[in-house]
């Protein structure tokens, strides 16, 4: 009988080893699913609430500026690690990277990741205590990331209008601390069963 096969069996093959490669430095592993959200003045009308019989009013704002959101999460505890950066690119990307090392300097992080170009460009700085694993091509629903931004949009951005970047920096940053502080939350979102059942420990 034909079954399919669970997703990234690869990455579950790469993480056993690495688990046993570091545990002879005694140093603990850690999974980490990254990702870039993008945030701006355009408007995101969404559903909403009103009174029967009366036709909700939402504003919307057609000019196209955005920050970007740097977040990676790991699905086992729900630590959520984030920047807001002003673009993307191999520069921005290689800060955050080293942001999270940084954060995480006592672990050694496998961070799985789309492959959009500034993730594979030859000059992308990798920390020494991180190595870099690729998802395949157009399969966003591998990455566990994407959850956080369909929940700082419905949270954070829907059906409001921001008069500059600076507010939108100001809601989005309010967003991440947000999910940062509750690593119940995150977990929930992004904990999926074939991550979460990847073992981190050496025993």
């Amino acid at each position: 009988m034909w079954r399919r096969r669970s997703p990234l069996k690869k990455l579950r093959r790469t993480v056993r080893q690495e688990v046993a490669r570091q545990a002879e430095r005694g140093r603990q592993v850690r999974l980490m699913f990254q990702d870039e959200g993008r945030f701006g003045l355009l408007g995101s009308p969404r559903r909403c609430w009103a009174p029967h019989g009366t036709r909700p009013v939402v504003g919307a704002r057609l000019e196209r500026k955005y920050i970007y959101a740097f977040s990676a999460v790991s699905p086992h505890d729900g630590v959520l690690d984030s920047l807001v950066l002003p673009w993307v690119s191999a520069e921005t990307m290689s800060l955050f990277l080293s942001e999270v090392a940084q954060r995480h300097a006592a672990e050694f992080i496998v961070m799985v990741m789309d492959q959009a170009g500034w993730h594979i460009a030859g000059d992308l700085a990798v920390p020494q205590n991180m190595r870099l694993i690729f998802l395949p091509p157009y399969s966003p629903e591998l990455n566990p990331a994407e959850h956080l931004w369909e929940s700082l949009r419905e949270d954070c951005f829907a059906n409001h209008v921001f008069a500059n970047l600076d507010a939108v920096e100001s809601a989005l940053t309010d967003g991440l601390v947000a999910l940062e502080s509750n690593p119940t939350r995150t977990r929930s979102m992004t904990g999926f069963k074939w991550i979460t059942s990847i073992s981190l420990n050496a025993s």
